[in-house]
């Protein structure tokens, strides 16, 4: 299954990308809003994560609804599902990590790995 993990920024889009069966999650670049969905076509990807804003506290419900807005104009063009993951403290876990992609490739590549992690504590 070909899953594609997106980190939905104020300004940029930030992707990763996982074969489950290869089990390596890569970063897959930045995409304007106006191209996702080809690329999601292209791509043969059968699954969407998103990262979820979640605010310590319960903050943070402005930019929970604007990814919630953004999550369901995609879902309307899509047949594939699209899950959200608890994103929170991504950003400042990707400011740690090293590589030459950007910050927003490093948040949703941490968005997939703790999505698949915790899906595989599940089975």
């Amino acid at each position: 299954m070909n899953i594609l993990a997106v980190d939905y920024g104020t300004k940029n889009i930030g992707l990763a990308w996982c074969n489950e069966a290869l089990g390596v999650v890569l970063p897959f670049g930045l995409v304007k809003e106006k191209d996702l969905l080809s690329l999601i076509n292209k791509e043969g990807i059968d699954k969407v994560v998103i990262g979820l804003p979640l605010g310590v506290g319960g903050s943070g419900e402005k930019n929970i609804d604007r990814v919630k807005k953004f999550t369901d104009n995609l879902q309307k063009q899509i047949s594939i599902p699209i899950e959200f993951f608890d994103e929170r403290f991504s950003s400042q876990e990707a400011d740690r990590m090293e590589g030459g992609v950007s910050r927003d490739e490093k948040s949703a590549m941490i968005i997939l790995q703790s999505y698949l992690a915790k899906n595989k504590a599940r089975k």
